[in-house]
Parts: structure tokens; C-alpha cells; sequence
């Protein structure tokens, strides 16, 4: 395979779709500690990937590993379509790395930070300070490019440490628990700019561990406890795999709850609040089902929500329980 060429991975729709990140059976161990135990990953060009995990599950791990800065035990890897083993070199001149610790140089400004990361990629002075100043532009920084790293916000630090990332033109970025610590007006400001690299085709590969960022950006999320990879999936995917999805109907007449209660005896009764609870897996087929067969007994709610486990019932359940886990696990494969 050419180096330029980057294999293909099925989509849902049988269409095959590049592949930007692959790992088949990732292994990497720590003396007697096993941290990763022959993981796969596929990610498609221009998705946001999140791998979920509790601290020490292996995350950065992997990051570190994907992103050729420690070595694998073993493993077929490839990151845009180089093989890590053979040609790490390439690898490195196709990502870009953020971790959860800025590498920003405090005693510096923030244009000289960007100005030192352009001569790092070998950009001539007129292409490194035309860059750098198209960054701190698109990054809000402007007008603190003069002053000092050290003057700047953890949300500013994040965002000057992406947009120095960005000089090189990476079209895969690895950014490894991006947004720990900020506040939330600037986590939501980092959503943003993650949404317009990944509009503009750019991949990430994005570890994490608030529940709600990987809802908010992932196309498809894995997650990672006791080194091995025990459920994946789109988000909503991976909320239907865990018991306790149900269709609520209100009634605000007495006398129709009641009929409603009499015909759908499996139905969980709340008399208080004129309610009625069916167990549900959210998805449009089973819900459709629910409203065709309640049009046929007549029944008609004044109120019908859909509710389904969110992603902290899904994280909870697979990192504490092994039975539900590899339940998951089956069901995801």
C-alpha cells in the first residue's frame, strides 16, 4: 500500500470509508501491568473518536502510543495510512498532539509561543508569522498575543496550546483530555473550535473523561476499563445497551387515565401524577410500534416523553459491573 493511501473501514451503509487511525490488537504492559490488552480501533476521516475510560484505564496510554512517543508490545497500527512500526516519521508529520498538561512556555508570549512552534515545522519567517497570526485570530487570542503565557486563563492556555497544534497543518489530532480543569464557558468555547476542525475534514481522537464531551462531540465512542475495550458505539448506541429506557404518558383526565391503565396492564401506574411508564429502548422503530398500537386501543396521552439512559448510567454500568460489561461487549461487536 502506498504510504499516501489510508485503508478503508465499513460504514453502516456497506460504503467503505477512509480510515484515519487503526489499531489491531493493541498491547502495551508496565513491568507486571498489564494497560492495554490487544485493543482494536477504527476511525473514519473526519470523526471525532472518544475513548471513555476511568483514570488509569489506558488512555493516555494509548494516545502516547498512537502518537509514536512510546512503543507498543504489539500491534498493527497505522495512523493516515503510515505504519507506526515502519515509518513513525510519517505518522508524526501527519498529527497533532494536545495533551491534558499545556505545553505552553509561560515566560513567553503568545505569538512568540506560535512563532517558535512555526520554526519548529520549518516555516520560512514571512509563512510562520502569517500563520501565526491567522491562529490567534481564529483562536480569540489577539489581544493577548503581546503579553505574557503566564498572564493568560486556563481556557486562553488551552486554546494558544491547540492553536500551536495547528501550525504544522495536521489532519489527524490527538488531544488527550483537552478541557480538564477549565471552567464550563470555556469548555464549551473548546466544543466550538473541535466542531470547526472537524467540519474543515480535520480527525480527532479525543480522550476524556466528562461524560457530557464525548456526548456533545463524538461520532462514536469506546470505552476502556481493566485494559480492554468493553463497549462501542454511537452514543445512543451505547445508552440502549443498558436496561431502564421507558415512553412516560401523562393523562390529565382522570377517567382516560384509567381506561389507559385498565388496557396496559404491563404499564407501571403513578395514580399521583396520572402517569404511565412502558419499558422502552428509545429507538424509532420500537417507538413507532408503541404509538401505532396505542392509536388502535384508542388511547390518547396529553403528554408521551421518551427516556433513556445517559452516558454516566452507561460509563457507570460497564466499569463496575464485569457481567454487564461483556454483555455490552457482545452486543456492540
Amino acid at each position: 500500500m502506498s504510504p499516501s493511501v489510508m485503508p478503508t473501514s465499513r460504514q453502516g451503509d456497506g460504503h467503505p470509508s477512509p480510515t484515519a487511525v487503526s489499531a489491531v490488537g493493541l498491547r502495551k504492559s508496565f513491568g507486571d501491568k498489564l494497560v492495554l490488552d490487544g485493543i482494536d480501533l477504527r476511525i473514519p476521516v473526519g470523526s471525532v473518536f472518544a475513548l471513555l475510560g476511568p483514570n488509569g484505564a489506558g488512555k493516555t496510554t494509548a494516545v502516547k502510543i498512537l502518537s509514536t512517543l512510546i512503543s507498543p508490545d504489539a500491534g498493527d497500527l497505522r495512523v493516515g495510512g503510515h505504519d507506526l512500526a515502519t515509518d513513525p516519521q510519517a505518522v508524526r508529520a501527519a498529527i497533532g498532539v494536545t495533551g491534558q498538561f499545556s505545553a505552553v512556555d509561560n515566560l513567553i508570549t503568545g505569538e512568540e509561543n506560535m512563532l517558535l512552534m512555526a520554526d519548529l515545522h520549518h516555516l520560512s519567517r514571512s509563512e510562520g508569522r502569517r500563520t501565526a497570526a491567522e491562529l490567534l485570530e481564529r483562536f480569540d487570542l489577539v489581544d493577548a498575543a503581546k503579553k505574557p503565557a503566564s498572564t493568560y486563563s486556563g481556557g486562553m492556555k488551552r486554546r494558544l496550546d491547540l492553536a500551536m497544534t495547528l501550525v504544522g497543518s495536521p489532519r489527524i489530532i490527538f488531544l488527550d483530555e483537552p478541557t480538564t480543569g477549565l471552567d464550563p464557558r470555556s469548555r464549551h468555547s473548546m466544543w466550538q473550535i473541535i466542531r470547526g476542525l472537524v467540519s474543515d475534514g480535520v480527525t480527532v481522537l479525543l480522550t476524556t473523561q466528562y461524560l457530557e464531551e464525548a456526548d456533545e462531540l463524538a461520532d462514536r465512542i469506546a470505552v476502556l476499563h481493566n485494559s480492554k475495550i468493553v463497549a462501542e458505539g454511537t452514543a445512543e448506541e451505547l445508552k440502549r445497551l443498558i436496561p431502564g429506557g421507558h415512553v412516560r404518558l401523562r393523562f390529565t383526565d382522570p377517567a382516560a387515565y384509567q381506561s389507559a391503565a385498565t388496557t396496559l396492564r404491563e404499564a407501571a401506574r403513578d395514580d399521583e401524577a396520572l402517569a404511565l411508564q412502558l419499558p422502552s429502548d428509545g429507538s424509532q422503530r420500537e417507538l413507532r410500534s408503541i404509538l401505532d398500537w396505542l392509536d388502535s386501543a384508542g388511547i390518547e396521552a396529553d403528554e408521551l416523553t421518551v427516556h433513556t439512559p445517559d452516558l454516566d448510567d452507561v460509563f457507570f454500568a460497564l466499569t463496575d459491573s464485569t457481567t454487564v460489561s461483556t454483555q455490552a461487549k457482545e452486543a456492540t461487536r
